[in-house]
């Protein structure tokens, strides 16, 4: 059975990722110089998929505004589900757009994948001749996903989050399957509303379904958290997964990018097209600049992402900084790196590596300073000599 299609899922907010996620979905945010969502795309194109079916939900227009109807030569089509009601409701509202699929994939787009990944599944998944198929990848921690038990080449068990630590293989989110799939959805019941596709996967399993688990070593890395971010581009950034052409070692400079002869570069780090990194600047290692950003002059970016558009002041200084997109940050800012406690919702994560997460638009005047852990949200305006010492809200007005 040869696949070309996958459904892709992509409609999720990512409410953990606030405040980065109120203008745009989790697949949309910055893996090191692109979205988490152009990443999934490449790994399943370069597998050999012909067919993107992407279920999109929550600010979907981020979504279809950037990839159009093709990428890469290829044909997205975009399946709307209306209300985020789980990763199975997400399969079913593309049921008619597969129809004609003998067997397809299924991908989470908010968590980077690597090609090699999808190609031990869809290997696995033809030699099986159909059936269910799921990516399992060891990790040491599985406390935040699902966790899986395998006998052979069969999963046995899916534990959602497990609360002890004897579990090392983690469901990766790559499935393959056919269509007696979305039967198996329907029948499952709802919790609290939601129809889970693990939920549908361990019913199959309690009824000695066979649903298969290949082992693969392939990336897999995602963000859940705010300095998760940061994570997920060094990971890149060492793997050297970026696209633009090399300039040295472990850099990477895109064509339309300008960078002084007077800056400096330390490797790992990428400089996305039209972006500027102006004489005196200092960019890594392990920084991100995405697309048409600008460093100005003696600035020091470092273990940072700055998302599109950013503006980045001369003589500043960013360490383990996450920007959005169009920040921008005065001269002389001050972002001095973590760990620092970082509140989430009505959460305190203490001793977390992030330094400040500043959100779409805001506008921060020179010699602004951030301590450790913060968060911005979007639009706020910081003036001139403010000390950061706790959240904005979004909107907000911080004055000396």
């Amino acid at each position: 059975m040869t696949v070309r299609a996958a459904v892709v899922l992509a409609a999720g907010e990512g409410t953990r990722l606030r405040p980065l996620t109120r203008n745009r979905p989790k697949p949309m945010l910055p893996a090191a110089d692109r979205p988490i969502l152009e990443h999934v795309f490449d790994a399943l194109i370069g597998a050999g998929i012909e067919r993107l079916h992407v279920v999109v939900g929550y600010k979907r227009d981020r979504v279809q505004d950037y990839f159009g109807p093709t990428y890469r030569n290829v044909p997205v089509n975009y399946v709307a589900q209306n209300k985020q009601l789980g990763s199975g409701h997400a399969l079913l509202e593309a049921r008619e757009a597969v129809a004609s699929e003998d067997g397809f994939l299924v991908v989470n787009g908010d968590q980077v994948i690597e090609q090699r990944m999808v190609e031990d599944v869809l290997d696995a998944f033809e030699d099986d001749d159909g059936g269910a198929m799921l990516a399992v990848t060891e990790q040491s921690d599985v406390s935040h996903y699902g966790a899986v038990r395998t006998e052979g080449d069969r999963v046995i068990e899916l534990v959602e989050k497990p609360e002890t630590d004897e579990y090392r293989l983690l469901n990766a989110g790559v499935y393959a399957f056919d269509a007696s799939i979305f039967d198996a959805v329907d029948e499952t019941p709802r919790v609290r509303g939601e129809l889970a596709l693990t939920d549908t996967l361990s019913r199959l399993i309690d009824e000695d379904v066979a649903v298969g688990g290949v082992t693969t070593e392939g990336l897999w890395v995602d963000a859940t958290y705010p300095w998760d971010l940061l994570d997920v581009s060094r990971e890149l950034l060492l793997g050297g997964r970026v696209t633009e052409p090399e300039r040295g070692e472990a850099v990477w400079v895109a064509d339309t990018a300008n960078v002084h002869e007077d800056a400096t570069l330390q490797g790992p780090v990428v400089v996305g097209p039209d972006s500027e990194v102006r004489p005196g600047a200092v960019v890594g290692p392990f920084a991100a600049v995405g697309r048409n950003a600008t460093v100005g002059a003696n600035a020091v970016v470092s273990r940072s992402v700055l998302d599109t558009d950013t503006r980045v002041g001369p003589n500043a200084t960013l360490l383990d900084c996450v920007t959005g997109q169009a920040v921008s940050l005065g001269a002389g800012t001050t972002v001095p790196g973590g760990p620092g406690d970082v509140r989430v919702e009505d959460s305190v994560y203490e001793g977390q590596r992030l330094g400040t997460l500043v959100a779409d638009r805001v506008r921060a005047a020179g010699d602004v300073s951030f301590a450790p852990g913060t968060l911005v949200g979007p639009n706020a305006t910081l003036h001139t000599g403010v000390s950061i010492s706790e959240n904005v809200t979004e909107g907000a007005e911080v004055f000396r």
